[in-house]
């Protein structure tokens, strides 16, 4: 197992679709107990293989504060997501910002809807078919969009697409080649 660096939202595996998995093999169970130990080192509630450079169809998660019948800390591999309606209400920034490892430091608020069913497979093969609510939801559509080429920022409204932008440019993260890695550079959130 090892640490791997990051990715930043100008790397161009964020914004494509990963592919699936087709076998899980030896490699792909290593890809997994990296991205967990990297996912630790950062601090973090989720981590797509994208993010580390991996175009695959996997992300784990640890989010023991949900209070729902799943795994506080799992993988899910070529998962599925059925979301309930999302609000057509302004996001809250105070109740509903997020951050991404691949955007470090920063954070914005996004509308997201409060349930999700999940489903999909688990490090072994066997099928993972739980419910997801409020913030735990959240952690699961965060991280399944990375598996669909969209960054949280990607879909924020106007008044925040704004604001992200000019903190784009600032940060420059619109260029590819950027990494951090967790357990060496500072921590982007200050964990």
């Amino acid at each position: 197992m090892s640490i791997r660096p990051i990715v930043i939202y100008g790397e161009p595996v964020l914004h494509r679709r990963a592919a699936e998995v087709t076998t899980i093999d030896d490699e792909i169970r290593t890809l997994v107990a990296d991205m967990y130990e990297t996912n630790d080192a950062a601090h973090g509630v989720g981590l797509a293989a994208p993010q580390i450079g991996v175009g695959l169809r996997i992300f784990v998660y640890d989010y023991p504060d949900h209070q729902d019948d799943a795994p506080h800390r799992g993988v899910l591999i070529n998962p599925r997501l059925t979301l309930s309606k999302i609000s057509g209400a302004a996001p809250d920034p105070d109740e509903m910002s997020e951050g991404c490892l691949s955007v470090p430091g920063l954070d914005f608020p996004l509308q997201r809807a409060d349930y999700a069913r999940v489903q999909g497979l688990d490090i072994d093969g066997n099928e993972v078919d739980f419910e997801a609510h409020d913030w735990f939801a959240r952690v699961m559509q965060h991280e399944y969009a990375h598996l669909d080429g969209k960054l949280y920022v990607d879909m924020l409204d106007a008044k925040w697409g704004k604001r992200w932008k000019k903190q784009q440019k600032r940060e420059g993260f619109n260029k590819p080649g950027q990494t951090w890695m967790p357990g060496v550079d500072p921590d982007p959130f200050g964990h």
